[in-house]
């Protein structure tokens, strides 16, 4: 603790006489130092910030939830039972989601491009793919000019789901050069690996994860898991 604290006073140039204090100090002086210097630059730090949320989320997941429902107890607007129905997606829960989503599409909002996006993420969390795909359809015939790529994403899945297996390939091959992630490439390469097109599988794999050494570390950070879902995959192939 003394030396992550010493660590700190260096990174944050703050005064020497707070490493001679922690160096002959005890468990007192850190308390003081992290109530005086790291819990401030936590508050003013992006990265501390979220490291907060994420422990917020770990200990109460379901706070943020509470504070939205206050919010709406408040002021039933639209925007806040749309914020309502995004977290109830995030955190798994597709039934209030898909209950939520239905809600909002409605009056003028009858046809809104995200909502009903929203509504297909939903139904398809609960394995309704038949009615995620039906709600894309009806998305695009009302907003032929709206573009998603996680909208084209699902609609793929949801091609893939019902069987409509070729159709869902044309769809992957336009998404791993489209979308803005690895998650699109690995789910061409796994069909066409479904499919025994193993040559055309090892092909897409290999070139994701060349492309992605290439890349920086924050972006195979963000995308460990599908990288990770590559590398076993690719181990799998005969």
């Amino acid at each position: 603790m003394q030396v992550a604290c010493i660590v700190h006073v260096i990174r944050t140039n703050r005064p020497f006489y707070w490493i001679v204090f922690l160096v002959i100090g005890s468990y007192l002086t850190i308390l003081v130092y992290t109530i005086v210097a790291i819990i401030p630059d936590l508050r003013h730090d992006p990265r501390g910030r979220q490291v907060a949320r994420k422990a917020v989320a770990v200990i109460d997941p379901q706070r943020r939830r509470r504070e939205l429902q206050r919010q709406i107890q408040l002021s039933n607007t639209v925007e806040n039972r749309r914020r309502l129905a995004d977290e109830c997606l995030q955190s798994g829960d597709c039934a209030n989601a898909l209950e939520l989503f239905d809600g909002l599409l409605a009056g003028m909002y009858a046809t809104d491009p995200d909502f009903m996006l929203g509504k297909a993420q939903a139904q398809a969390g609960l394995n309704d793919f038949a009615g995620a795909r039906q709600t894309l359809d009806a998305l695009i015939a009302a907003n032929p000019n709206y573009r998603s790529t996680d909208g084209h994403l699902l609609y793929a899945r949801s091609l893939e789901a019902l069987g409509e297996t070729d159709k869902a390939l044309d769809e992957y091959r336009v998404l791993a050069d489209s979308y803005p992630g690895e998650e699109g490439r690995f789910r061409y390469a796994a069909l066409l690996a479904r499919t025994q097109r193993i040559t055309e599988a090892r092909e897409v794999l290999n070139g994701l994860l060349d492309r992605a050494r290439l890349m920086p570390g924050y972006y195979r950070r963000k995308e460990k898991e599908w990288l990770a879902a590559a590398r076993s995959e690719l181990a799998r192939l005969p």
